[in-house]
């Protein structure tokens, strides 16, 4: 079972994110947050195997919340969903050691190729990233 932690400010986002990895029998949602705060401290408890993470997050940044977890957790694999698509933020993930950056106008097309791809300890960056 691959255990997953979700976390963004949106409840409504997240539960469109929940629905489409439910598709997934052996993927389970263990938890979700809603601010960087919690999502340290849910990943230092619960020790997920991928982390799904807003860049923009009240109280911690979702990056700095990345590099917290990263120290924390190595083996977990991060992969950023956000609106932003600079060409400089999605470098600056990836080499801080994210797995992938996934826009969230294309969390439908991109999630599960995502997930799949941290899995198999490939990055994944939705198309047209990376390139402006």
């Amino acid at each position: 079972m691959v255990r997953i932690l979700l976390v963004d400010d949106s409840e409504t986002f997240r539960r469109v994110v929940c629905s489409i990895l439910q598709t997934k029998a052996e993927w389970q949602v263990i938890c979700e947050a809603s601010n960087g705060l919690e999502a340290v401290r849910k990943a230092e408890e619960l020790q997920p195997d991928v982390i799904l993470l807003d860049t923009s997050l009240q109280n911690v940044n979702g990056i700095e919340v990345a590099v917290r977890i990263g120290r924390l957790l190595p083996r977990s694999k991060i992969l950023f969903l956000s609106r932003n698509a600079s060409a400089f933020v999605v470098r600056g993930v990836l080499k801080l050691g994210a797995h992938g950056y996934v826009l969230k106008s294309r969390v439908q097309e991109d999630v599960l190729a995502a997930v799949e791809a941290a899995l198999e300890g490939k990055q994944f960056v939705s198309i047209g990233l990376g390139q402006t």
